[in-house]
């Protein structure tokens, strides 16, 4: 076995190029013992897959497991299958997208072959990593020697019962035994609601686990017969307003679900569950220090222009805010720092690199600017174009996304005055930018008279970490930065 592992990491390292940075750490990842198949996994991404006969008397074949592709990743879900069953596959062919909890990434074949089964449908939801998704054999003539439910234990459950009637004692099933074993969170939380009798209810759920669904049909039908009962019971009775609000406040059409469909349950992505899981942890762990400054932005727009007009040059306004914040920081470098929860202090960053808040429709990502104080008004500006488009179709890879040391996020291209960011852990500060408004200000002229002025105004305001940041420091901060819009041209330095 050790000489085994020996080849096995040999390969690893002569098809490094396939692996995804992340970290450095070489575990065996557990497969099914009835396929006899070992694979290997390098930096959370399948490197190297064993083929071994099987003892079942299934023709020789892998098993394709999801992937971390991500430090945090723990599941995943199957967003496209680029191959369909009985593809040929060669080395580098995009099996399959999975969109991860930070972006959808490309799932590539390390090995040939032709795809037999797919056990992950496309539109899968939390597949947990190291679960089968598919499963290749070397020859086409195979494909049809293995059975359909060979693997059918192996494939993801489409909802996840986490509670067993054993551990419902709230529910209170009474003395009648349940058709059930299983329930789902959601189906518990009607029962409680509504009051059900456990024991009368059918599940329709995979290994008799009771749904949500079929908890909604039984106070569906309990609604309906209640109503039909009234009717038999009171036929000619007048349909006054007393009657009708009697029967509109009557404890059976209580709640929410009195058998009419009212609402429409939106599934999250992966990225919007963890998005809104560090955003809630930051708030709540994370003392935000709010600084607020208002510049004048003439002086940037009239740059803006000149760099069109007189060189061809297209910038935009976020891109001079991203270099003007990054010339902040290397002014004011004990700002260019973050905050290292585990030794409780903070760390200075060794570069400035720039997050840049981009809208997508799978959520907010904050794609990476690095060594942003060293690149030029054109350079930056066309990183970001790319960037904001690899943001938006999901291809940004984890070294585009993760770090930094400050964020950005701009909303001055809709009508929003000012707001307040929240910050990005482990970053300690995030600049929100507001838009542009044109307002009287008492300017002196060049002959030394004051004397009311049309200016272009924009609302700055830093939220900083308070662990890290006094209110000096982001004071420094902010007067360095509003420094560098009074002279534009600094900026060419």
């Amino acid at each position: 076995m050790a000489n085994f592992r020996s080849v096995l990491l040999g390969l690893a390292r002569a098809r490094s190029r396939f692996n995804f940075g992340i970290g450095n750490s070489l575990r065996n990842s557990t497969l099914s013992s009835a396929n006899g198949l070992f694979a290997y996994v390098f930096a959370g991404k399948l490197l190297v897959q064993a083929r071994l006969f099987s003892s079942t008397g299934l023709p020789s074949h892998i098993v394709l497991e999801m992937p971390a592709l991500s430090p945090t990743m723990n599941q995943g879900n199957i967003a496209k299958w680029r191959k369909k069953e009985g593809d040929k596959i060669n080395v580098g062919d995009v099996l399959c997208e999975i969109e991860t909890d930070k972006a959808t990434l490309e799932f590539e074949s390390l090995e040939e072959g032709f795809l037999a089964k797919i056990l992950a449908p496309e539109g899968s939801k939390d597949v947990l990593v190291g679960r089968p998704i598919a499963v290749t054999v070397e020859d086409p003539d195979e494909i049809n020697n293995i059975p359909d439910d060979s693997f059918s234990g192996l494939e993801p459950k489409d909802e996840k019962p986490t509670d067993t009637l054993a551990n419902s004692a709230e529910l209170k099933v009474g003395t009648s035994k349940a058709s059930f074993i299983r329930i789902s969170p959601a189906a518990k939380f009607l029962i409680a609601q509504h009051r059900l009798e456990a024991s009368s209810l059918e599940a329709s759920g995979p290994r008799g686990t009771l749904l949500k669904g079929d908890v909604l049909a039984a106070i569906r039908s309990r609604n309906q017969s209640v109503g039909a009962l009234k009717e038999v019971q009171d036929p000619i009775a007048p349909l006054t307003s007393t009657s009708k609000l009697t029967s509109l406040s009557s404890p059976e059409s209580e709640g929410p679900l009195d058998g009419t469909v009212i609402h429409t349950d939106l599934q999250n992505s992966q990225i919007r569950k963890v998005i809104a899981k560090r955003l809630l942890e930051s708030k709540q762990s994370i003392p935000h220090l709010y600084l607020s400054s208002d510049v004048i932005l003439d002086p940037l727009l009239a740059f803006r222009k000149e760099l069109k007009e007189q060189y061809n040059v297209k910038v935009s306004v976020n891109d001079i805010v991203l270099k003007a914040v990054a010339l902040a920081l290397k002014t004011v470098p004990e700002a260019n720092v973050y905050w290292n929860a585990e030794k409780g202090e903070s760390v200075s960053c060794d570069s400035v690199d720039i997050s840049v808040a981009v809208a997508t429709e799978k959520g907010l990502m904050t794609p990476i600017v690095r060594n942003a104080d060293q690149k030029s008004l054109s350079v930056i500006s066309l990183e970001v174009k790319e960037l904001a488009d690899k943001a938006r179709a999901g291809k940004l890879k984890p070294d585009q996304f993760q770090g930094g040391s400050f964020s950005i996020s701009n909303l001055g291209m809709y009508p929003v005055d000012h707001f307040c960011a929240i910050i990005n852990p482990p970053q300690a500060c995030i600049l929100a930018v507001g838009r542009g408004n044109m307002v009287v200000e008492p300017v002196i002229g060049t002959d030394g008279v004051e004397k009311p002025e049309i200016v272009t105004k924009m609302s700055l305001k830093l939220s900083a970490d308070h662990r890290v940041f006094d209110g000096q420091l982001a004071s420094k901060f902010l007067s360095a930065l509003s420094s560098n819009f009074s002279n534009i041209r600094r900026l060419l330095l």
